[in-house]
């Protein structure tokens, strides 16, 4: 507590510096924690005031004679309204269920008051574990968590009321002799796993792969795959779609071998050249599509493969197909919560609120690699820790994204890299660009491509900006 409490007293004096700071106290160890801030904030020679949000508060021996006027909730919303900024010391990792009185109104009186507020582990209301929101719960301008990041503050709808996310060092022992749960992709893993090209690499050691995509109509889909893989350095990329679409292919990608789906003997001998397989922008449902198919996975047995948009839902209908096609080779599925749900049969609701567990049971039961997007996007694997997302934002909640996220983890296939890793990076990497983009709202699925580039030279710092070397994890708001 001693730890917890001083480390998030440097955080607010390291980006709150000037100003009195009042902290709303609960009565168990989250509001201990918000005592030893008050506390040592009041030891550098800030002014601190503290509100009682519980029946009671904990043992005043943690002020260690310091003295501090603690005042009823009620005087809640006068006391924030002097403040600089305020402390959410109010409701700790064993809280369950919405707030109740005091601790509701003055959660209320918080949000309220205008100020910025730092909630200490986690904002009170929200659940660490989960990610849901009772109502009232803190909406903070900064999260400071102690140990490591809680899941549940990754994920929305928590995830937006913590701002600013910064978690702390602060003394707890080695994980334990099992492995974790889950983990980041950070700057620092996705760094460390990207493979070098070799001095003398050539078009077919860079990774040749084939993209099966695009029924007459859909064009677009398949030219967005076919780009975003020739930006994430894939060496040749042949791009199997309907003979209509030659012309507007070859004009959108003429780095693209074009190849006519429909003439089975010439998919085939592009298929079997070919190291890795992506199937699915814009494939369609139909018969043909489902021929096409089955002579892409017969030519390249054994290779990796990438199942997303159509190829997903062909298989969906198809019971155990996906745990036998993933017996033969590595298979990427790259699912939103709809096509998950057609995938395992179980509500989008559900899937939303446990996305990590749902990624996780689909890959056991399949022995494939399961990339589930959403907000953030998470990677399962067999008998490994889910690997969660850690870069981008809504800017990228437009049509075609998901074709531009499979055409990176493609290339990635195709250069050699494992389907877990691959997933992994195509997520992170394609996050990246679409933050370096800067386009906000205006981000295109061609704009992330364009930027892959500066991503893979600068994935960011892997050392957090505050310079206090107890931070572990610091990462931006996320809209």
């Amino acid at each position: 507590m001693e730890n917890a409490g001083r480390s998030a007293a440097l955080v607010v004096a390291r980006l709150f510096p000037e100003g009195p700071v009042a902290a709303a106290v609960g009565g168990g160890n989250n509001g201990g924690d918000a005592l030893v801030a008050l506390r040592t904030l009041a030891a550098w020679g800030r002014e601190v005031a503290c509100v009682q949000a519980a029946s009671r508060v904990p043992d005043a021996v943690l002020l260690h004679q310091f003295a501090l006027d603690i005042r009823p909730a009620e005087a809640a919303a006068a006391v924030f309204d002097r403040a600089a900024v305020v402390l959410d010391g109010i409701l700790g990792t064993g809280s369950h269920g919405a707030p109740r009185e005091p601790a509701a109104g003055v959660i209320r009186a918080m949000n309220e008051s205008g100020r910025p507020i730092v909630a200490l582990d986690l904002p009170s209301g929200v659940d660490p574990t989960t990610g849901m929101v009772a109502e009232p719960a803190v909406m903070a301008s900064v999260t400071v968590s102690f140990g490591w990041p809680k899941t549940g503050l990754l994920l929305q709808p928590a995830r937006a009321h913590c701002g600013r996310l910064v978690v702390v060092e602060i003394g707890f022992p080695p994980y334990g002799p099992g492995r974790p749960g889950a983990e980041l992709i950070t700057p620092g893993w996705a760094a460390a796993r990207l493979r070098a090209r070799a001095p003398d690499a050539h078009k077919a050691t860079s990774g040749r792969l084939l993209v099966l995509a695009g029924r007459a109509g859909m064009a677009g889909a398949a030219a967005i795959a076919a780009r975003a893989a020739m930006r994430a350095g894939a060496g040749l990329v042949r791009l199997a779609s309907v003979s209509a679409n030659r012309e507007i292919l070859q004009t959108l990608v003429p780095e693209a071998v074009f190849v006519d789906r429909d003439d089975g003997v010439a998919l085939r001998e592009a298929a079997q050249d070919c190291a890795a397989v992506l199937a699915g922008p814009g494939l369609g449902l139909g018969d043909d599509a489902r021929r096409a198919l089955d002579v892409a996975l017969e030519a390249t047995a054994g290779r990796p493969l990438l199942l997303d948009a159509d190829a997903l839902t062909l298989f969906a209908a198809s019971g155990g197909a996906l745990a036998g096609l993933a017996r033969e080779r590595p298979v990427v599925l790259t699912p939103h919560p709809g096509e998950m749900s057609r995938l395992t049969g179980a509500p989008v609701a559900a899937i939303r609120e446990d996305p990590l567990g749902t990624a996780r049971a689909l890959a056991a039961s399949s022995g494939c690699v399961v990339l589930l997007k959403g907000a953030p996007s998470v990677v399962a694997a067999p008998d490994e820790p889910v690997l969660v997302n850690t870069v981008g934002s809504s800017d990228v909640a437009a049509a075609g994204m998901g074709d531009q996220l499979a055409g990176v983890i493609g290339a990635l296939l195709a250069a050699g890299h494992d389907a877990r890793t691959s997933a992994a990076l195509g997520l992170f990497y394609s996050g990246r660009a679409a933050d370096l983009a800067e386009r906000g709202r205006s981000l295109s699925p061609m704009d992330v491509s364009d930027h892959l580039h500066r991503a893979f030279a600068a994935p960011g710092a892997r050392r957090p900006p505050l310079g206090l070397p107890f931070i572990t994890f610091d990462q931006p708001p996320r809209h």
